[in-house]
């Protein structure tokens, strides 16, 4: 994924939990509204103006506060995910994690010699990345197959 724009650069409110996590898959830079402490709309926008970042929301009061914004009207991630395609955004897995999905922060390779926690695969037996925030550690898993499948299926 090239350089993100401001049109990359997300955060969705306190709705959108399980959708942040398929953006963040596909590289998106995703602010979620309960990692941030911002349950209450106005600190929501208040992240959106200070980052740049577009709203993505259930919520049309919301919608209409933000300077930009799209408003989703599903409950379902599959068709919210849908939604967001006819959108116009760029739904498939990232080539390799950028973003946590656990929350958002960056990630990087785990060099071969390096240890993996007892729920990750060795990194010499195949890639892991961990998060340099919170540390938690990712690879290409049973997950990634079925959020790709997901993804497909749009």
């Amino acid at each position: 994924m090239p350089e993100n724009t401001a049109s990359d650069r997300l955060v969705l409110d306190a709705m959108l939990g399980k959708l942040a996590t398929y953006l963040r898959m596909c590289g998106y830079d995703t602010a979620y509204a309960l990692d941030r402490d911002a349950e209450a709309d106005d600190d929501l926008l208040a992240i959106a103006a200070r980052e740049d970042r577009r709203v993505v929301t259930r919520d049309s009061d919301l919608a209409a506060r933000a300077s930009e914004s799209v408003l989703l009207t599903e409950r379902e991630i599959d068709e919210q995910l849908r939604e967001l395609a006819d959108a116009g955004f760029r739904l498939s897995l990232a080539p390799e994690p950028a973003h946590c999905g656990v929350c958002n922060g960056p990630v990087e390779q785990v060099d071969p010699v390096e240890p993996t926690p007892e729920y990750a695969p060795t990194a010499d037996d195949e890639q892991v990345w961990r998060c340099t925030d919170c540390g938690q550690h990712f690879w290409k898993g049973s997950h990634w197959a079925a959020v790709k499948a997901t993804l497909e299926d749009l």
